[in-house]
């Protein structure tokens, strides 16, 4: 799914992030239990290099940024959007009406170490956000491709929150916030820098120095 994003100019790597790509979602809608867990991102190793790969310059203007310009939530399978897959997937003995919603389950945001019992106190983070993607680069995407960004499923760019601290979090990249479960941070950067990496998005200085800073000490 959106392959035809990864770099091309690093076979190696790219490579790398194709295969970790791979871990399934084929269950996510079923009666199995729930993967609870965004796809695991890269190690912290692959992350670093990662990281080293990226261009570094200071951030776009937001000029022209809208949210509508990232289409989302769009339908996954039959009545089913983006955000009704991840509260599936994320949480724990979900039941789903006939409209995909989810009408009771337990979900935990690593964020904050919340533990959640009504869907509606849960937002489904970019982990990336629209914004920042905005003004690293997204600016000059398709809106085909920022739509594939907004709802990505494959990727650790979507994963289920404690609403206000998602917005808390707003558009700031990791110099400017993080998990407050410190234990968290470490799988937080490993997820921004896959995603990053994976879209060819560019990293100002301090938002590099707090990635390298985290991921050396993972």
């Amino acid at each position: 799914m959106f392959s035809f994003y990864a770099r091309q100019t690093r076979p190696s790597l790219a490579a790398l992030a194709a295969a970790v790509g791979l871990a399934t979602t084929a269950t996510l809608l079923g009666g199995s239990s729930a993967q609870a867990a965004p796809p695991t991102p890269p190690s912290a190793a692959t992350a670093r290099g990662y990281l080293a790969a990226l261009t570094v310059q200071a951030e776009g203007s937001s000029t022209g940024y809208s949210r509508d310009k990232f289409p989302h939530w769009i339908t996954q399978s039959g009545t089913c959007n983006t955000r009704e897959v991840v509260l599936k997937r994320d949480g724990t003995g979900v039941v789903q009406d006939s409209s995909c919603a989810a009408v009771s389950g337990t979900w935990f945001s690593p964020y904050d170490g919340a533990t959640w019992h009504a869907a509606a106190d849960v937002d489904i983070d970019h982990v990336v956000p629209l914004a920042e993607a905005w003004r690293s680069g997204a600016s000059s995407w398709t809106t085909a491709k920022r739509q594939g960004f907004a709802n990505d499923l494959t990727r650790s760019q979507l994963i289920a929150v404690t609403d206000n601290v998602n917005q808390a979090k707003g558009d700031q990249d990791p110099a400017e916030w993080l998990p407050s479960v410190t234990g968290y941070r470490c799988t937080y950067a490993r997820m921004w820098v896959w995603v990053k990496y994976y879209y060819l998005l560019t990293v100002d200085s301090a938002e590099k120095n707090a990635l390298s800073s985290i991921l050396n000490g993972c």
